[in-house]
């Protein structure tokens, strides 16, 4: 019998990588992307395919090659992802452009790309990788969190409109975890000295606590677990503290949430 055949996107590192691997070893066909396949070792037992999610072309020829060598796709795991990091007056329209298009619209594509196929199937799982800043905002990082906002909000709605098919959309928000997400962060376009102590303090913050956070391995056992449910949910969480902040930002009062986010990411009274 042929094994189901997984895509995910952005596996040279963390999450992704680690996912590949992990789905690899549980019977999966495995096929990663990255932008730059000739730069990117292999994980363990995945094939590689070469892949820009902002870019249409690129999109489709990835999705025609995965099916060209194995047939069909049974999950597609959106986990390319990019992080801008400044005050919103610091950040110029085209990096709130540029990481709309890798976090939001890259993950569109990809859905577009393999739905009809997933439908003439009438099987599959779209996995997209969001985020706990898609429930609770962090500061200084408005548009990365307004692409997971956005992410969790678009794979809800799409659940509703594909389960008909036999096909299920799933959202699986991290918490903070051991990547290099901070350390590569896009800086803001322009510093305005205004900002400097609030936005020193929350970038130094988040760094710090990304680099005491969970392995990626945490986030694979979800994904794969999301992938191979009979019945899946629509919102998972992944890693520590995870669940208490999803709770936390729909069950607190606002004023609670506001002075714990503050105080969390060291921000001035």
């Amino acid at each position: 019998m042929n094994s189901s055949v997984a895509l995910i996107t952005g596996v040279s590192s963390g999450i992704g990588r680690a996912t590949a691997e992990l789905m690899s070893r549980n019977g999966f066909r495995t096929i990663g992307t990255a932008r730059r396949v000739a730069d990117t070792s292999a994980p363990a037992g995945v094939e590689l395919v070469t892949l820009d999610v902002t870019d249409e072309a690129s999109v489709q020829n990835c999705v025609q090659e995965v099916v060209a060598r194995a047939g069909r796709i049974d999950v597609l795991v959106n986990n390319a992802g990019a992080l801008l990091c400044g005050a919103v007056e610091e950040t110029d329209l085209q990096q709130a452009e540029a990481i709309f298009e890798t976090n939001f619209f890259g993950a569109l594509r990809m859905v577009e790309a393999v739905l009809p196929i997933m439908r003439r199937q009438a099987s599959g799982r779209i996995i997209n990788v969001t985020s706990i800043a898609g429930y609770v905002a962090t500061p200084f990082q408005s548009f990365y969190c307004a692409t997971k906002h956005a992410l969790e909000g678009f794979t809800e709605s799409l659940d509703y409109e594909i389960r008909p098919f036999g096909v299920r959309a799933v959202a699986v928000a991290p918490n903070y975890i051991h990547t290099e997400l901070s350390h590569n962060c896009t800086r803001e376009h322009g510093k305005l000295a205004a900002y400097d102590a609030d936005r020193e303090a929350a970038i130094s913050e988040f760094a710090r606590h990304v680099d005491a956070g969970d392995r990626p391995e945490t986030v694979a056992r979800v994904i794969l677990a999301a992938a191979t449910t009979r019945s899946p949910k629509q919102h998972y969480v992944a890693g520590r503290g995870a669940a208490m902040f999803r709770f936390f930002s729909r069950i607190m009062p606002a004023p609670i949430v506001d002075i714990a986010v503050r105080r969390h990411f060291s921000l001035r009274a």
